[in-house]
């Protein structure tokens, strides 16, 4: 990844705000495992079952599904079809980046926020609750999940769209290329 220094100061901010909020959601997998283990430590060990501890697991796991997708993204660990773009110049690969930030990204993350809207404000508006007993109470919580997880693609994406700017006009240096490809491994 290059150089946030590079990138104009609010963009280069955001970046690093994306970077921080993804390595921090990465914490969040401890304390799922560490949760999870007790729950299954409780219930063979002493026959306690705890939705509550359930749900918050299921809530953890989507929280870090859904909002560290701008931070895979921002490290290029998306899923990509290599065939011709590995064989394209640094300029072709940040030409393709920017049209597909801009034509495929972009538009279907504003569909999701649009199609999701009514079915989150809903939730709100009614205050929606686990459907088990002594289950979390703010499902409304893990819905708006949804839109904020575009939202944050969006961000990442213009600020891909700029840095792919900058490397297509040789403002910036592209990160090197990195030749050993894992999935030729497999």
């Amino acid at each position: 990844m290059s150089d946030t220094t590079q990138l104009p100061a609010f963009i280069g901010a955001l970046d690093r705000a994306s970077e921080w909020f993804g390595r921090t959601l990465a914490w969040l997998i401890i304390i799922m495992m560490l949760i999870q283990f007790a729950i299954v430590l409780l219930r063979y060990m002493f026959s306690v079952n705890s939705i509550f501890m359930q749900e918050l697991v299921m809530y953890m796991h989507a929280s870090v599904f859904m909002l560290a997708t701008a931070y895979t993204f921002r490290h290029d660990g998306h899923v990509r079809v290599d065939i011709f773009y590995r064989g394209m110049t640094p300029r072709r690969q940040a030409l393709v980046n920017i049209l597909g930030i801009l034509l495929l990204l972009i538009p279907v993350m504003v569909f999701v926020i649009a199609s999701s809207y009514g079915y989150v404000a809903n939730s709100w508006r009614i205050m929606e609750t686990s459907s088990d007993y002594g289950g979390i109470p703010a499902v409304y919580a893990l819905k708006t999940l949804i839109p904020v997880f575009a939202l944050l693609m969006i961000i990442q994406g213009l600020i891909e769209v700029v840095r792919n700017g900058y490397i297509f006009t040789g403002r910036i240096t592209p990160p090197a290329a990195d030749e050993n490809h894992l999935e030729e491994r497999v």
